[in-house]
């Protein structure tokens, strides 16, 4: 059987000529990606109640990206944050911890290596550009790139989660993103970083498989193959964490 994928959709409220409407929304490359890595993509609108009953459901999750997460849960004010939308925030921040938890696999993209950080007590920048002068363009469409175009190098760690994945220790990614991580989580090891010194991926080493990365590669693996492959390691953490779980029945 496939296993189950988890994936966190954008909320949007929508106004239209009979009426303004709450929508879920995620871009169909992130589904697809799951479906052609050999996973069975399942959509987690914001809700409430014990997150464990959506857990027991499924295989692995995948932290989507989005709007910002509200200053407040990283202990500041707002100056530059936007997009917040606080039940996002509040479902995935305690559908995170739960499944650390339960040691099931994780992927999280862009908003997701975020969540993955605040969830674990880490802070971030509210907006790179304010903080720094000298940073490379984190908002590639500013600088006239399309959202499948590589716009700048990320240095990998040697022997790390992400080497294993790309089987390289230099990749190429695009960049959305106005955002990054700050203070680390003592939990998180930083283990991609851009150029200009932008934390671009993270693990967990106590969970068995865990891997953030602030690029986009579901808006990529169509042009460059190479980015399907954290989809497929995704997708091969949940199949040997079903094989682990029926050998103890």
């Amino acid at each position: 059987m496939k296993p189950v994928i988890g994936l966190t959709p954008t909320p949007s409220t929508d106004k239209l000529g009979h009426g303004t409407f709450r929508r879920y929304v995620l871009a169909n490359n992130y589904t697809e990606g799951v479906e052609e890595s050999g996973g069975l993509p399942f959509i987690l609108p914001p809700q409430g109640g014990d997150p464990n009953e959506i857990l027991d459901r499924i295989d692995g999750l995948l932290f989507s990206g989005g709007g910002d997460i509200n200053p407040m849960e990283y202990r500041e004010t707002n100056v530059h944050a936007g997009g917040i939308d606080e039940q996002r925030d509040s479902f995935e921040l305690a559908l995170f911890k739960a499944a650390l938890e339960r040691d099931i696999p994780i992927l999280c993209i862009c908003r997701g290596i975020q969540v993955a950080n605040v969830a674990l007590g880490g802070t971030l920048y509210q907006d790179i550009a304010a903080e720094f002068s000298d940073q490379i363009e984190h908002r590639q469409h500013e600088a006239g790139y399309s959202p499948p175009d590589k716009s700048h190098g990320v240095s990998v760690e040697p022997d790390s989660r992400l080497h294993e994945v790309y089987g390289s220790t230099e990749i190429e990614t695009n960049s959305f993103h106005h955002q990054a991580l700050k203070d680390v989580s003592p939990e998180l090891v930083v283990i991609g970083r851009a150029p200009d010194g932008t934390i671009e991926a993270v693990d967990r080493p106590a969970s068995t498989w865990f891997l953030g990365v602030q690029w986009h590669p579901e808006m990529m693996f169509r042009e460059h193959s190479e980015h399907l492959k954290p989809f497929q390691s995704l997708v091969e953490a949940t199949h040997a964490s079903i094989r682990r779980a029926r050998a103890t029945v």
